[in-house]
């Protein structure tokens, strides 16, 4: 391997400042032969996927500003779209307009292919001609390579590469590259962003707040059917899940619909918790039911585990002490014609665990039969204080256990900083429960929160022991 990578680090070097051509390969082949010792097989595979790209990058380095704003627009903080107005000279060739088609077939790889801006234009002085525009980053010195000059020879088109000066205006930059234009040097650039249906959620760093107006325009202007923007202006630490969020451009309009694994959901973006990076574990979940199964959401929010459970006809318990997600969960049952399967609860966490949880578990345990496959699940999704709540587990019921393979399965989900992040959560479970839980768990990695937070999904089922409290003879 790193053999491997001195030679490219010398094809880089050495050889991918000149033509992009084909004509060059045999002296990388070389070059490749004499440092590596490797069989030859092993660089064909270079050849298909590394040789075209490379080049690119290094004469992207090389123009840095080719497809940049004017520099005029740099510290801008209210859009003015007609102040990133700039002309670039680009390659061309100067084609019978009825071969035009052939060429563009026969120099592919060479002619231009950025979205937005056309590959063909008239020639104002020549109404039979065309100018086809050719890529500046792989035509950099305005001539072609040997075998494209030999393409346009079979096609007797004159291989001279023009210069064709092309004006672009703001609606041919891409919002990174208006962003990078417009925010101080060396500052972090966010054009990423959550979608919730019209709705784009952003994240700003303090550095971004002066250009946040800006911002939420140009995300907008780039993105169709986003025609609201928000930033979120605190962590979502309050009681019901929600967060502050400031709209930064288009309607104040934060209701919306969305859409998750063929599901519609519609709700208050402001006033309840929605994750669509989420959509995966919401269905990773899911698929772990079958018909007949109990199904517990203990914060359920608006419904993304009980919906889709109750229309693969689970019985489905559903609760959210948020009054906001609890009138949106009702609606989205109805608005998935599942009303009559789901019941729902707005109630604190534990006393639902304490109340209809354990009303349920003791009515249905008891009257499973042996070889019985109906299974019993409860979502604790509250990543911030779920673990704090498996206390409640302790002595829920009365009596005498019922078989092991009927046992509740909890799927809790939790933040950590930890190193490891998987012992870090069974610990802090097994703290709350009072038990260990070495053999009977598993932890699933749902997704990377920040630098150094992931957030986890520990899956095991109650043991017997902690679950039930034994009668007193």
């Amino acid at each position: 391997l790193w053999r491997l990578g001195y030679c490219a680090r010398l094809l880089k070097t050495n050889h991918f400042r000149t033509s992009a051509s084909n004509t060059s390969f045999p002296a990388v082949w070389m070059l490749l032969a004499q440092h590596s010792g490797r069989i030859p097989g092993l660089f064909v595979v270079v050849k298909k996927n590394t040789f075209f790209t490379m080049p690119e990058t290094v004469e992207d380095k090389a123009n840095p500003e080719l497809y940049l704003p004017h520099p005029g627009v740099r510290g801008m903080t209210v859009l003015n779209r007609e102040a990133f107005k700039r002309t670039v000279v680009f390659p061309a060739l100067k084609v019978k307009k009825e071969i035009v088609n052939s060429v563009l077939k026969s120099l592919k790889q060479s002619v231009l292919q950025r979205p937005g801006l056309k590959r063909v234009v008239e020639d104002p002085e020549d109404e039979d001609s065309r100018f086809v525009i050719l890529d500046p980053l792989k035509v950099p010195e305005f001539s072609l390579g040997e075998s494209e000059q030999q393409v346009l020879k079979e096609l007797s088109v004159h291989p001279e590469v023009s210069k064709y000066h092309l004006e672009l205006t703001y609606e041919n930059f891409k919002s990174e590259e208006i962003l990078r234009a417009v925010l101080p040097e060396g500052q972090e650039v966010t054009s990423g962003f959550s979608r919730v249906g019209h709705i784009a959620h952003l994240n700003l760093r303090d550095h971004q707040l002066p250009y946040r107006h800006l911002i939420g325009q140009v995300i907008m202007d780039k993105n169709p059917g986003i025609t609201c923007v928000v930033n979120k202006t605190n962590i979502i630490d309050s009681t019901y899940r929600n967060f502050e969020m400031e709209v930064l451009a288009g309607e104040n309009n934060l209701v919306t619909k969305v859409k998750e694994n063929n599901i519609a959901y519609e709700l208050d973006f402001s006033k309840v918790y929605w994750n669509p990076r989420l959509s995966t574990e919401h269905s990773r979940i899911v698929e772990l039911l079958k018909a007949g199964d109990f199904l517990f959401d203990v914060f359920a929010g608006i419904g993304p585990f009980a919906i889709p459970a109750a229309r693969r006809k689970c019985r489905v318990f559903a609760n959210d002490l948020n009054p906001e997600s609890y009138t949106w969960l009702l609606h989205n049952c109805k608005l998935n014609k599942v009303d009559t399967k789901v019941k729902a609860f707005n109630m604190d966490g534990r006393d639902f665990l304490r109340g209809p949880v354990r009303e349920e578990l003791s009515r249905e345990l008891p009257l499973l039969k042996e070889g019985q496959q109906t299974a019993f699940h409860i979502v604790m999704n509250l990543p911030a204080l779920a673990v704090e709540f498996l206390d409640v587990f302790r002595h829920l019921l009365v009596g005498e256990p019922c078989s092991p393979a009927a046992l509740p399965t909890v799927h809790c989900y939790g933040f950590s900083k930890h190193s490891d992040p998987a012992r870090d959560i069974q610990e802090r479970a097994e703290a709350s429960l009072g038990t260990s839980l070495a053999g009977r768990c598993s932890t699933f990695l749902v997704r990377n929160v920040a630098p150094n937070k992931e957030m986890l999904c520990l899956s095991f089922q109650i043991p017997a022991d902690v679950l039930y409290k034994r009668p007193c003879p």
